[in-house]
């Protein structure tokens, strides 16, 4: 597996992570995971970091891991080379102390220039393994919000730039899937006839994590960006001229 390295010191390597790429093992998939690829590099790392037991009882190894992006999402991630930088990177996380960019193309256009979408987020009524962020939803409800702005649209589509301010579980596709403006090219919470309409070319989910500013165990404030996918630029390009 090949991964773009964005910044590397002692403490902490950053990646851009490919679309369509697990971080760790989930239990079911075989196939090379972020997580691989970082003991397979960094072999000296393979005992950072805290295990995860999974629904089914499994107990998975995620050595470096301190945050997650979905498979289907690309872009900045940052991993923990030793336990000290472990420890600071997930109390940054924990504390909301750092800050995340993502881009996303939606379907539909916005009303607004700007907004905030903050509802708490449970498990979906129709599928107990998605969530949802909509009334009814199942489970303990947990605080969730994201900010978004509009950079670009025309009739179909809408390109935003979003600022999630916390970090649940598929938050910002369910809190736009909420606002009735889901993802383009999610296949979960998209619903059929929006996933049989022209896709821009993309061809993948639309979501990609551009940008990651976080303190590193040095004390040093760093914003990593992971250069958005060509589809991406393309996509911007379909829309402007539309």
């Amino acid at each position: 597996m090949e991964i773009d390295v964005l910044f590397e010191n002692n403490d902490v390597v950053v990646i851009n992570k490919p679309v369509g790429v697990l971080v760790h093992p989930d239990g079911h998939a075989k196939e090379d995971t972020v997580v691989d690829w970082f003991v397979e590099q960094y072999p000296d790392a393979k005992e950072v970091g805290e295990p995860q037991t999974l629904t089914n009882g499994d107990v998975i190894d995620r050595p470096g891991v301190v945050h997650r992006l979905d498979r289907e999402t690309s872009g900045v991630m940052i991993l923990a080379k030793t336990d000290e930088a472990f420890t600071h990177l997930k109390k940054q996380f924990h504390d909301r102390r750092t800050r995340k960019e993502y881009r996303a193309f939606v379907y539909g256009s916005m009303k607004e220039l700007h907004g905030t979408i903050e509802r708490p987020i449970g498990r979906s009524v129709k599928d107990f393994r998605l969530r949802s962020a909509e009334r009814g939803a199942r489970g303990t409800l947990r605080k969730a919000i994201t900010d978004w702005e509009l950079l670009t649209q025309n009739a179909g589509y809408a390109y935003l730039r979003v600022l999630p301010k916390t970090g649940r579980t598929h938050q910002i596709r369910v809190h736009l899937k909420a606002i009735g403006r889901p993802i383009v090219g999610d296949a979960l919470y998209a619903n059929q006839a929006q996933l049989d309409s022209p896709d821009l070319g993309l061809g993948r989910l639309a979501l990609h994590a551009y940008k990651l500013t976080i303190e590193l165990p040095n004390g040093e404030e760093h914003t990593f960006t992971a250069p958005l996918p060509q589809s991406f630029e393309t996509a911007k390009e379909r829309i402007a001229v539309a």
